[in-house]
């Protein structure tokens, strides 16, 4: 039978670490997605000067000012494409991550309560040899 070698500490450092890529993933994609919607604002429109913006239909409260919806231009329809795409693939990795640490946490208290589970069974058959019979088995005394 193969026999494990875990040590718990170690496990919790390794977890540690891949704790702090995770983190360092969710600020790249907080900045990825920060860049795309500047980059969308900034590739701007094929609607040339004033009708940029489109007016929206419905009521408008007295004193306040039509509302209007900015275009937008083929480059930032593309890239909010690409996200709609990605999205899935983004929750699936932060998804991902955390099912590896959880599993690498809950198989690491497995072996933990099974080494500690073995150790009482190994105790309690100690406390069950009676030296002396053992030593009456044997012939001597």
């Amino acid at each position: 039978m193969a026999g494990w070698d875990i040590r718990p500490q170690g496990v919790q450092g390794q977890l540690r670490v891949v704790g702090e890529h995770a983190g360092d993933m969710q600020k790249a994609l907080t900045a990825l997605l920060k860049t795309v919607s500047e980059a969308a604002k900034a590739a701007g429109t094929a609607v040339p000067g004033p009708q940029a913006s489109t007016p929206l239909q419905g009521p408008v409260a007295p004193g306040q000012a039509p509302l209007s919806r900015a275009a937008t231009g083929p480059v930032a329809a593309a890239l909010a494409e690409f996200l709609n795409v990605r999205e899935k693939d983004f929750v699936s990795m932060a998804e991902r991550t955390e099912a590896a640490v959880l599993g690498a946490v809950d198989a690491t208290n497995a072996y933990v309560r099974g080494d500690l589970e073995t150790a009482e069974r190994a105790q309690n058959a100690a406390r069950a040899v009676r030296v002396d019979e053992l030593r009456r088995m044997r012939g001597t005394r």
